[in-house]
């Protein structure tokens, strides 16, 4: 073989050459003659015994793990109370229940007006097992009691993930998918006339879509039908003091929100 021809086929990636290898002897068959079994030279041992998962295998994989996810949901989704918290407390499917204390699943009225969402446990809320109990709570528990509102009067609060990521680090999207069933049973159940969404994080989760805080706050959207109102997370708004008063427009826009939704509520006879 020519230096030339060995050094297009190094480029290319196809360099050794494998040969067959042939019986030694005047009398050897030729190549086209050798048996199927006939080994690779250089080959190791692993190229030759390692079987390859067919293409067909791997595609029908997905569909399976697709069948398991949804399987999954629709268990969570039947589930009440009782069952729905003792399922979150015990749950493996995400990593960031290798490092939790304790799952943090919600607080409050089960069939409060107004839920209020975060998007995952900080270090207290991971000691305690309740959200937004540290300095972040004491803000939001303010923010609450400014439109006449208090933790677990017609409030319930909750988080996008149950257990709190690492470094209070946002949640992965993989972890907000794993635990999102988990808050769709709670909404289900509790039916609330109006969510508040804290916080970028919560926003684009529930929305199921990129966008800034800035283009989203002032307007009312929807999650499954629901309305819903973005505001700031409370530990956002203890580093950026000046953004308190944007904050404090937009619950005022949620109590004239809860009031529109209120009043068109037919008056029991």
């Amino acid at each position: 073989m020519s230096d030339r021809r060995a050094e297009m086929l190094k480029e290319m990636g196809l360099w050794p050459v494998w040969r067959l290898r042939r019986a030694a002897g005047k009398n050897a068959p030729a190549a086209a003659e050798a048996p199927q079994e006939q080994a690779l030279e250089g080959a190791r041992p692993s190229d030759r015994a390692s079987p390859v998962t067919p293409p067909s295998s791997r595609a029908a994989a997905r569909p399976a793990a697709a069948a398991a996810n949804d399987e999954r949901r629709a268990r969570i989704m039947r589930l009440e109370w009782g069952e729905l918290k003792a399922c979150v407390a015990s749950c493996l499917d995400c990593s960031l229940h290798a490092k939790r204390n304790k799952t943090v699943f919600g607080v409050g009225d089960e069939r409060a007006s107004w839920l209020f969402v975060g998007e995952g446990p900080g270090a207290d809320e991971d000691a305690q097992g309740e959200p937004f109990v540290g300095q972040a709570g004491k803000l939001l528990d303010s923010m609450l009691a400014a439109i006449k509102l208090r933790r677990g009067d017609d409030v319930y609060i909750g988080n996008i993930v149950k257990c709190r990521p690492p470094g209070n680090r946002n949640p992965e999207p993989r972890e907000a998918l794993a635990c999102e069933p988990y808050l769709h049973r709670q909404i289900e159940l509790i039916q609330p006339k109006l969510i508040v969404a804290l916080g970028r994080v919560a926003a684009l989760n529930l929305l199921a879509r990129e966008a800034t805080i800035a283009s989203l706050r002032g307007r009312v959207h929807a999650y499954r039908g629901i309305p819903l109102i973005v505001t700031y997370h409370p530990a956002y708004l203890l580093r950026n003091l000046p953004d308190k008063a944007k904050a404090w427009a937009d619950l005022c826009f949620a109590v004239d929100t809860m009031r529109d939704l209120k009043s068109r509520v037919p008056a029991p006879s």
